[in-house]
């Protein structure tokens, strides 16, 4: 298969799956804590790709180590702690609409960093048509709008430790191979999330693991959406690069849209549709190949 076809396929497949990790965090919400999802989702994340690639890694470089670091505290222990946290404070739409913006902050990231991305004019117009319809799949219908300065702030801070993520893959390149530098990532990810732990110190709900809906909920969420969406995610942008991975992201909301309809059996407004259109015209006009 082309390499190219390959890493947009993956994007694609990749934010289909994370589109419908909301419904199923929705109903784990009710009785686990954010942080406690957090641990055992990508603890379940981690053994699968210790199963799947129980080979060690040797480094190149020692220095790529800290890039490891990096990608697994901006990438999981970060972005997942402001988004979980930002929801505690404003509202789900305002997040849903600020975490849509990773394709641009990942754009100015890589932008500022290596100076080989260009930023074109297609670009910025497919970031305002995506974004706008973004705004009116989350705020369609909505007569009153609200500001949580706490919250929307925490939900910029996500987006962006999304971007540095994506530029600490970039600093790694291919060089190694792609599910064993996926694990090296979540050990980091875990690792810098024990200091949260014991500063937070969740009630932990082994009890409510008893109830099938909840262990086949961690059960997706480990093995779908964190071990094997991460890895074809970082596949995808070594394939096509991390500014048209991450414009991807502009169908999140999108997919679970469709999921709630599918699954839940929401109604679809005519506000979504439309929504939906923009979102995809977005993403078309900004995958602009570059020269």
């Amino acid at each position: 298969m082309n390499r190219t076809l390959r890493g947009h396929m993956l994007a694609l497949f990749t934010v289909i799956v994370w589109g419908t990790t909301f419904i199923v965090s929705k109903v784990l919400l009710r009785t686990f804590d954010p942080v406690e999802i957090i641990l055992f989702r990508f603890s379940l994340g981690y053994l699968a790709l210790w199963i799947a690639a129980p080979r060690a890694m040797p480094l190149h470089s020692p220095k790529h180590e800290l890039f490891f670091a990096a990608a697994g505290l901006f990438g999981i222990t970060l972005y997942f702690m402001g988004e979980s946290l930002a929801l505690k404070h404003t509202l789900a739409a305002n997040v849903a609409v600020i975490i849509a913006m990773v394709p641009f902050f990942t754009a100015l990231v890589n932008r500022v960093l290596f100076r080989d991305e260009r930023l074109t004019p297609r670009f910025f117009a497919g970031f305002a048509v995506a974004m706008a319809g973004v705004a009116v799949i989350t705020f369609g219908g909505v007569t009153r709008l609200a500001l949580n300065p706490v919250g929307d702030l925490l939900a910029v801070l996500a987006a962006l430790m999304w971007a540095f993520y994506s530029a600490s893959l970039k600093k790694l390149g291919e060089d190694y191979p792609v599910l064993e530098s996926t694990r090296r990532m979540f050990f980091y990810g875990l690792l810098f999330l024990v200091p949260v732990v014991l500063l937070t110190q969740p009630e932990f709900h082994f009890q409510a693991l008893k109830q099938t809906s909840h262990w086949a909920g961690f059960l997706y969420l480990g093995l779908l959406p964190s071990a094997l969406c991460y890895v074809t995610w970082n596949t995808a942008q070594r394939d096509i690069g991390t500014t048209s991975t991450s414009n991807y992201i502009y169908l999140d909301p999108v997919v679970t849209v469709a999921a709630s309809v599918l699954l839940l059996k929401e109604p679809i407004t005519p506000w979504s549709a439309v929504g939906t259109v923009l979102a995809l015209l977005g993403l078309v006009i900004s995958q602009n190949r570059r020269k």
